[in-house]
């Protein structure tokens, strides 16, 4: 009889547990996406119009310290267009440092502090110092720096032009990266198809390499994705055209090829040996170091100049506070900001629970609906949803 009793009792303790799982399926990410947080809410209301895709991969590690992924998404469209701004200076950065490694390899004498010039086709200098180096130097290393620090612009115009758009687009999709295509620099008017010059020199100005201008070979096709049409108008020269914005030749990576090239450089391990980039663990080092800090985290370059502050290029969890970010939680991200669109591709450790997770996020903030004209909902809509995404995530993943 008591055999029996423990047999009910298991049975329907069991079962218990079973109803209630079937009761309440949802994951970390629809629970947080269901809090009832005003900024959170307010972009779900018209979730369609925002353009919101979300990729969660929370990180388990097993008894041997294998590492899982375990993936959950809300809207993730591969086909859905959205303009990733300067997450595409993520995939660039990782590049320079593996076509610098394969120039290594082949005799080349240089590194990634080996200062260089830049000169166009003409030969007019493009840039030969940089002012926020402490020695003046332009580098391969200062460029990333400055690239994951606040996200400039020129730093991944260098880099583009030495790896090529050829190079570029070639190489990730060799990584098994199928759905990202890097057309273009984030410079009015440039030649995207033509590279400057690139000389590099030694103490005594002597050259220690030099890569002429080359024109890309590839024809890059436009998009032809969902979305790829947006607005009811855009500013050109001033004036305002009437029709939608057309992104079909412009930068595109899709979410999961975004949070992928970060999976990539944060656990190379788990991908296989044609997927990973061909770099060194010194590489990977460099690149997890730097896309970790916080922008005032940096002396050379230093950007402690009023104008900036310590999550200036982290949107979630922080990106609508500017205090000083609290040490216990980690983010090795990449933003990206422009034409109404904010995103932001994370890796998030937390010291004191353990807590490991990827987060990748995108959001459309055009009340208007007219692109170009810089009237976004940058700082009341999208910057303080994915701040508030951020946190509830976390939370979310405390409870277990």
């Amino acid at each position: 009889m008591l055999r029996i009793y423990w047999f009910k009792y298991l049975f329907f303790l069991l079962l218990g547990k079973i109803l209630i799982q079937c009761q309440n399926p949802s994951t970390v990410l629809e629970r947080a996406l269901e809090t009832p947080i005003p900024e959170i809410q307010e972009i779900l209301e018209n979730k369609q119009k925002h353009e919101i895709q979300i990729l969660l991969t929370q990180v388990e590690r097993t008894h041997s310290g294998a590492i899982k992924f375990q993936e959950s998404a809300f809207q993730v469209d591969e086909n859905q267009y959205f303009y990733p701004a300067s997450t595409a200076k993520l995939p660039v950065a990782v590049l320079a440092l593996q076509k610098l490694k394969t120039l290594q390899a082949e005799g080349v004498q240089i590194n990634g502090e080996t200062p260089f010039l830049i000169k166009n086709k003409n030969g007019k200098t493009i840039i030969e110092k940089d002012s926020t180096h402490h020695e003046g130097k332009v580098t391969l290393h200062h460029l990333i720096k400055k690239i994951f620090l606040v996200s400039d612009n020129d730093a991944y115009n260098y880099l583009f032009d030495f790896l090529g758009r050829d190079y570029i687009n070639e190489e990730l999709k060799k990584r098994g990266l199928s759905n990202t295509q890097l057309h273009h620099k984030f410079l009015f008017g440039a030649d995207n198809e033509t590279t400057w010059h690139y000389t590099f020199l030694n103490a005594e100005q002597d050259t220690l390499y030099h890569q002429p201008s080359f024109r890309a070979k590839l024809k890059l096709e436009p998009h032809s994705l969902k979305g790829i049409q947006k607005g009811v108008g855009y500013l050109s020269a001033g004036a305002l055209a009437k029709e939608p914005m057309d992104f079909s030749e412009k930068n595109r990576i899709s979410i999961r090829d975004l949070q992928g090239i970060l999976q990539r450089i944060i656990f190379p391990e788990h991908f296989s040996k044609e997927e990973q980039f061909k770099i060194s663990e010194e590489d990977y080092s460099f690149l997890k170091d730097w896309m970790s800090r916080t922008t005032l985290e940096s002396t050379s370059p230093n950007y402690n100049d009023g104008a900036h502050w310590d999550s200036y290029g982290k949107f979630l969890i922080y990106g609508d506070q500017k205090g000083t970010m609290t040490p216990e939680i980690r983010i090795f991200n990449k933003v990206g900001y422009a034409y109404g669109t904010l995103t932001d591709v994370a890796y998030i450790k937390e010291a004191a629970s353990g807590l490991e997770f990827f987060l990748t996020a995108t959001v459309l903030v055009n009340e208007n609906g007219i692109f170009n004209d810089d009237q976004y909902e940058f700082e009341t809509q999208g910057i303080p949803f994915l701040a508030a995404l951020g946190r509830a995530v976390l939370e979310e993943l405390k409870k277990g």
